[in-house]
């Protein structure tokens, strides 16, 4: 589908639903950002003048740090309207996307999706940004389940690559596939995980900041030095390897005992071994050095994909000015 023939609309006019409309905005497209209250006239000129005004500093931004021209940023800020519930019906009925970005309130979500059941058309996908809500439980409030999923994208939604796709039980394969191309398309990074509760990302981050809290609070250290050692250690090492791919180029086993070990001087329950874990080492499946773990590596050319990594990880060091120059012979 021509990027012309997609009809994006938000339906939500706070932080994420501004957010994305940047997003599409900077893209190339056309959006249609719906308040999803209906507001007194003045009320809601007031609204547009904020979700306007906001669009143009963040694209001011993006012109500081050189991503945009003030050509583009002009094109930009002319492509987003923000139009009120009440003069909403056409544009929803003719939209091929729609991103839901109400309120976390499990009322809003319905009485939105109940108003939206009535005008939005039957080919049209819609989307919910939700970070709380499963795909499951929002499904049951729409018309068409099969053309819905989650879609939560992080904050800010133009800066951050990641959006997590979540379809309901009853969403089609279709669906997923149009919205990761959607997204792909725009230069995002999608990923397609169950209706779970978190999702990938939060329940990882949940983990890791209350592990940071928890350190803080037993004295271990300050919070800029954890902070430190987050930015300059678990922060690049993850962004070069993902934290299952790490597992499998250290080795299971050496996750295995290193676990335990914290089990028995720290807590028990907080680092309770997976059993996929345990099932892995006791099946020779410990990653790079067995040819399988996580990942399969039989067909893999092991020291060209070390190469590979290593040559990554060095060049983002360098970016990011943490790689030390070598000596010189008269050093």
């Amino acid at each position: 589908m021509a990027k012309n023939n997609k009809k994006i609309v938000v339906v939500g006019a706070g932080r994420m639903g501004r957010g994305i409309a940047i997003t599409f905005s900077y893209s190339g497209y056309h959006v249609v950002i719906v308040d999803s209250e209906q507001r007194s006239v003045k009320d809601f000129s007031a609204l547009s003048d904020s979700v306007h005004e906001e669009v143009e500093n963040e694209l001011k931004f993006l012109k500081s740090v050189a991503l945009i021209s003030d050509v583009q940023l002009t094109q930009m800020k002319q492509r987003v309207s923000v139009i009120s519930r009440d003069n909403s019906q056409d544009v929803l009925g003719d939209a091929t996307f729609i991103f839901e970005a109400v309120s976390e309130i499990v009322e809003a979500k319905s009485s939105t999706y109940t108003w939206l059941n009535t005008c939005v058309s039957d080919g049209a996908i819609i989307s919910s940004t939700t970070s709380t809500m499963l795909a499951t439980t929002l499904a049951e409030f729409v018309s068409k389940p099969e053309r819905f999923s989650n879609a939560h994208w992080l904050n800010p939604a133009y800066l951050m690559p990641l959006i997590e796709v979540s379809p309901g039980d009853n969403t089609a394969e279709s669906t997923v596939t149009t919205l990761k191309e959607l997204f792909e398309g725009i230069g995002k990074v999608p990923i397609v995980c169950k209706a779970s509760p978190g999702y990938v990302l939060s329940r990882i981050q949940a983990v890791a900041m209350n592990e940071a809290a928890r350190l803080v609070e037993e004295g271990v250290a300050s919070a800029e030095e954890i902070d430190k050692a987050i930015k300059v250690g678990f922060g690049v090492r993850y962004a070069n390897l993902g934290l299952l791919e790490f597992a499998d180029w250290g080795g299971g086993d050496i996750l295995y005992y290193a676990t335990r070990y914290l089990a028995e001087n720290v807590d028990k329950d907080r680092y309770s071994t997976p059993n996929i874990i345990k099932e892995n080492m006791e099946n020779g499946r410990n990653g790079l050095r067995d040819g399988i773990g996580f990942y399969d590596y039989k067909d893999c050319d092991i020291e060209k994909y070390r190469t590979e990594r290593l040559t990554s990880f060095v060049r983002l060091l360098q970016h990011l000015e943490l790689m030390p120059d070598a000596a010189n012979e008269e050093d």
